[in-house]
């Protein structure tokens, strides 16, 4: 089975602005001019409907301008441009260009090319969407804090902040953050997640949220940690590394913490002997689009390398370079295939 990996899937409500859309993008390629003038002004009314939906055509315009390069057309509308690279691509025993069935098939070809770029726009549920401070997939910024802590966090990252006169809370929806933690002995600082809670009892920690389980690496100091509903509290210290999930807190080794923080400042991929799936799946939290594999062809292959995760085009070559017999292919720029080569 195939493996594809993307910052997160898209949800039905996801899906339904993204088709949507895709639908409006073709009606405004009809030849009857009253037909593009009537889906002009509708397009415009739904847009205006939710922000989301604006977001989405924008990103639309956007990857047909990207598509519209690639293929070295020059015509002034990249959605005419895209409608006739759909339409004019013949193909034995579908009819001629321009008739009624290649035209539909054409407008099918489109939508779904148009679906796929506006559904990853919209990656994350919906809880993530009005969250306090947030980052696309690719990007990392900083941010100093109400208290003067300073939060970085990486890419495709969500954290609600709840501060009061006792507590400091940060909820992490997903992502990775790099947390400084200001002194403040009247107000203690918390990160939680869905799979427990971290209290600072120092300085500076990264903090991970995956699916099933929530990574922390001390980088300096210490803090006291606590999976689920455990009331258990456990002491994490600056060099170690641990997980928290449904079976507790797990204590995963030692890491160098300098060079652990410089990596995530850097936005580096640091691995030593991993399976190359592992890292595949890294390099596509840092993409955007989809990164597909089947894991069972690339579990053997092991990898020891420090990979630009700012330039994942950069990573990927690195790899076959690297591994010889690995084969990259880029379908679009929201679609790479990584597989053995023949």
């Amino acid at each position: 089975m195939n493996h594809a990996r993307a910052a997160a899937p898209a949800n039905p409500d996801e899906e339904r602005i993204a088709q949507a859309a895709a639908q409006w993008i073709v009606r405004l390629s009809a030849d009857d001019p009253a037909e593009r003038r009537a889906a002009g002004a509708g397009f415009e009314a739904w847009k205006r409907v939710d922000p989301r939906h604006a977001a989405v055509a924008a990103r639309m315009e956007g990857f047909i301008d990207q598509t519209r390069s690639l293929s070295g057309d020059g015509t002034s509308s990249p959605a005419r441009a895209a409608l006739a690279s759909a339409l004019d691509a013949r193909a034995p025993g579908r009819g001629k260009p321009g008739s009624p069935g290649r035209r539909a098939a054409g407008l099918l070809v489109l939508a779904a090319a148009l679906a796929l770029p506006a559904a990853l726009a919209l990656r994350g549920p919906p809880s993530q969407w009005g969250a306090d401070l947030r980052t696309a997939t690719g990007e990392q910024r900083e941010q100093v804090l109400d208290d003067g802590s300073r939060l970085t966090l990486g890419s495709g990252t969500a954290v609600n902040t709840r501060w009061s006169s006792d507590l400091r809370e940060l909820e992490l929806l997903d992502g990775e953050i790099l947390v400084d933690v200001a002194r403040d002995a009247a107000r203690p600082f918390v990160v939680e997640t869905a799979h427990g809670r971290i209290r600072a009892l120092g300085t500076r920690f990264i903090v991970r949220r995956e699916e099933h389980a929530t990574l922390l690496t001390m980088i300096e100091s210490r803090t006291a940690v606590q999976a689920g509903a455990d009331t258990n509290e456990l002491t994490v210290e600056a060099g170690e590394r641990v997980r928290l999930s449904a079976r507790g807190v797990e204590r995963l080794g030692e890491v160098e913490p300098r060079a652990t923080q410089n990596a995530f400042q850097a936005r580096r991929l640091m691995v030593q002997d991993r399976p190359l799936p592992e890292v595949l799946d890294e390099i596509a939290r840092h993409r955007r689009g989809l990164v597909r594999y089947e894991p069972a062809d690339l579990e053997s292959i092991r990898v020891s390398a420090v990979l630009p995760l700012d330039d994942t085009d950069r990573a990927l070559q690195l790899l076959v370079d690297n591994f010889p017999g690995l084969r990259v292919r880029t379908l679009t720029p929201w679609v790479v295939l990584v597989d053995a080569a023949p």
